[in-house]
């Protein structure tokens, strides 16, 4: 069963911007102004509805909804862009009965376009007349592209006052490595929190989940993680103690929400833990893990359960990591594979053979004798995945 925090209401509509009858416009609506915070793509093409929301985050910490689209980017649309995605939060806010100034826009969708504005108003009455009678699901799937199925998670822990809610979904199939967030996810929590504590707690774990994946190392314009806190559940997060377990259970949500965005890569099969330890630096093991999680040779032996360690090594060789080559030790499925400058005498081909079959493949490296350490998801690549986007447009 779906835990739902209390105090959100959800609406969608199918307003027809890339297909017809299909719900491709989504609200969260709060019943009361809700602290809120948000993370965004490092991108220099920053998206209008990116660039809006920075702007009304900036102004106030306190929001009422999200609003969000699928089908159309509204990024690299210049001034006439921005106008749009504004004028958009005017057309949902006299529905919505809230202020246009309070409602968080996000888009995703082929870049380069201007919003199709004309079914905005129409969608929007839509979208009114459907709140209270759609659910976190719903929204969930009117924001998917090319995803393969809805993405949501949920979780509740108890503080000293009581229990409270987290909701998250996301998007986010293709595009994906970023240096903040994954395409579009927004977590949702009943908690009276401060709006300082919040903020750094969503920036402490999108650090740990939505930035520490890779599909194709690809990162979006649109690029856009937000949490809201409304405090319907009239329980106050405010001790040390309850504040770690909060960040501990919103981390959990993002974490699963991470996952199965590397489990449905555009037509992927595999999911890497590629887990590096024993760096310098917990930079120097994020550039190891990033280089061979990103690297084509290795995603394609992945997905061909090929366990060609060479390639992994290779990556490890130009990720611009400093460690000594001689100190590298590679185990895949936990069986050691590589160490001290060579391969183990074992056959590796038939040792790791059902390993490589599983969804889930474990690579583990340790490159020295320091506490740098990251761990990288990291999605295959396959046949399915140039054909969905050679196709994207069209």
């Amino acid at each position: 069963m779906t835990i739902v925090p209390k105090g959100y209401r959800f609406g969608v509509a199918a307003a027809g911007f890339k297909k017809a009858d299909r719900n491709d416009l989504g609200l969260i609506l709060s019943i009361g102004p809700a602290v809120a915070a948000g993370v965004f793509t490092t991108n220099r093409f920053q998206a209008a509805p990116v660039l809006v929301c920075k702007e009304l985050l900036a102004e106030s910490p306190v929001a009422r909804a999200i609003v969000v689209n699928s089908g159309q980017a509204n990024a690299c649309t210049g001034d006439e862009g921005l106008a749009n995605c504004r004028a958009t939060l005017e057309i949902v806010s006299e529905f919505a009965r809230v202020r246009p100034e309070e409602i968080l826009p996000a888009s995703t969708g082929v870049i380069g376009a201007q919003l199709k504005m004309d079914l905005w108003a129409s969608a929007a009455l839509k979208l009114g007349g459907s709140l209270g009678r759609a659910t976190a699901m719903d929204v969930a799937k009117a924001m998917m592209t090319t995803d393969s199925f809805p993405k949501l998670s949920t979780r509740s822990v108890q503080l000293e006052g009581g229990e409270v809610r987290l909701l998250g979904m996301c998007k986010g199939a293709g595009m994906i490595c970023p240096t903040m967030a994954t395409m579009l996810g927004f977590v949702i929590c009943d908690v009276d929190v401060e709006p300082k504590a919040w903020r750094e707690m969503l920036s402490f774990c999108a650090d740990r989940s939505f930035n520490a994946l890779t599909v194709d190392g690809d990162t979006s314009t649109n690029d856009t993680v937000i949490a809201l806190a409304n405090g319907a559940s009239r329980v106050r997060a405010e001790s040390k103690a309850d504040l770690a377990l909060l960040r501990a259970c919103m981390l959990e949500v993002c974490q699963e929400l991470s996952y199965r965005i590397v489990q449905d890569a555009e037509g992927g099969t595999k999911v890497a833990h590629i887990a590096v330890t024993g760096a310098k630096s917990h930079p120097q093991a994020e550039l190891a893990a990033r280089a061979i999680g990103n690297s084509p040779l290795v995603k394609t032996a992945l997905f061909g359960c090929d366990p060609n360690w060479g390639r992994i090594v290779a990556a490890l060789g130009r990720s611009g990591a400093d460690f000594n080559p001689m100190d590298v030790v590679l185990k895949i499925g936990g069986i050691l594979v590589f160490e001290k400058g060579q391969p183990s005498p074992e056959d590796l081909d038939a040792l790791l053979a059902p390993c490589m079959r599983h969804q889930d493949v474990k690579i583990e490296l340790c490159i020295g004798p320091g506490n740098g350490e990251f761990t990288l998801l990291a999605s295959d690549l396959t046949k399915r995945y140039v054909e969905i986007n050679a196709d994207y447009r069209t």
